[in-house]
């Protein structure tokens, strides 16, 4: 297959981020500009100063991006940008500086769909470590902030084809953590809070019921047991909202409001709160309400998967997105996969959240089919991948 050095430009949300990838396998370098600073006092991404940042950051990004990967504008083979989904105006940011970038320089342009940069994000670095025996049919399970997604996923000489067969019906799980987080004053963003404090608390000290999905959803899909109305495919669908709502009822219950306001106020006084500082505002009640709250989580996303797994009769899991950097979300999936005989590959941590590395790799495949982007494309918010 022909070599190709492949800039890739990712700014679907409030990461602004640049890589060089050679050949879909190789990462070259890897640049990522967070917002979290600027979003923190809001408690959750600000679309509007999302898309300022983006424009501050975008040019100095990607002129790292190349300059680490010792590459120049004309030395890269083609420029792969996020198309969707994704906050329009934050796309639009990426979307024009790939453009102008492409027809300047006369090189193919690529429009990449988010979704599926996070599956490549772990066939890059399996490649990277010289992993080519991943069985297909692979069920790749996609968690992050904005998204709960099921795919099924099939190689077809270079491309790729793609299933949904499984989808939130609500809030995403990660975004679910983050609301959850807010809620009991401990900042913004809350996944990777919640996941440290959850190892002091009591993760069977308050019980969640499962998510009761009867209707069909709006879009034309029934419940995660049941079947579609123009197929036999079965689906699996995620709710969390129900869970969240939980939550505040049991702060009411309790009347935490009080103890609530007060760490949200002592740790809004502190730059960089570490655990200990966590720790020192959060009283046994929160810890184990926050233990039993990702628990519940990371048993539905599991569980759902794995019976999904089997009932598609799939070689391979791959577990991608922000989530996928929840310690108990990892632990769990390694240790009920591996009771089914089932490989599971998560990407490492820095690959999990959003990035341009799994831009570059994901549009390699459409490199090599030419399937090139024309110029009046523009950004998709609810770009559905297929």
């Amino acid at each position: 297959m022909a070599e190709a050095f492949i800039l890739g430009i990712e700014s679907s949300c409030d990461e602004t981020a640049a890589a060089v990838v050679r050949s879909g396998e190789q990462l070259i370098s890897n640049v990522v500009a967070s917002q979290i600073a600027t979003h923190q006092p809001y408690g959750g991404v600000v679309p509007e100063l999302a898309s300022r940042e983006h424009l501050r950051a975008i040019v100095p990004v990607v002129r790292q991006a190349l300059a680490e990967a010792k590459q120049t504008y004309e030395t890269v083979d083609a420029i792969a940008v996020t198309r969707g989904p994704g906050l329009a105006g934050s796309l639009l940011v990426g979307i024009s500086y790939a453009k102008a970038l492409a027809f300047a320089l006369e090189k193919p342009l690529i429009a990449v769909n988010h979704l599926e940069g996070h599956i490549h994000a772990v066939l890059l670095e399996e490649r990277q470590k010289g992993n080519r025996e991943l069985q297909f049919p692979v069920l790749a399970l996609v968690v992050s902030g904005g998204h709960t997604h099921l795919y099924l996923a099939a190689q077809k000489d270079d491309s790729w084809m793609y299933e949904n067969i499984g989808h939130t019906r609500d809030d995403a799980a990660g975004e679910a953590f983050d609301k959850v987080a807010k809620v009991l004053g401990l900042g913004y963003p809350g996944g990777p809070v919640i996941d440290r404090l959850s190892q002091h608390g009591n993760a069977k000290a308050v019980k969640f019921p499962p998510a009761q999905i009867k209707h069909r959803d709006r879009r034309g899909r029934n419940d995660g047991r049941a079947v579609e109305a123009d197929d036999d495919r079965r689906r699996f669908d995620f709710s969390y909202s129900g869970i969240k709502t939980a939550i505040l009822r049991y702060v009411e219950a309790h009347d935490m409001r009080e103890s609530i306001e007060q760490r949200r106020q002592a740790l809004g006084k502190i730059a960089k709160p570490k655990l200990e500082d966590y720790l020192g505002h959060c009283d046994p009640r929160t810890l184990d309400l926050v233990a039993s709250f990702q628990r519940a989580i990371v048993e539905d996303l599991v569980g759902k998967t794995l019976v999904a797994a089997r009932a598609y009769d799939v070689a391979t899991v791959f577990v991608t997105g922000g989530v996928a950097a929840n310690q108990e979300l990892r632990q769990t999936f390694e240790r009920e996969a591996a009771k089914e005989g089932l490989p599971v590959y998560f990407p490492s941590r820095p690959l999990s959240t959003d990035n341009a590395a799994m831009i570059a790799a994901a549009a390699y495949p459409k490199f090599l089919a030419k399937d090139f982007a024309p110029m009046d494309f523009s950004a998709e918010a609810g770009l559905v991948l297929r």
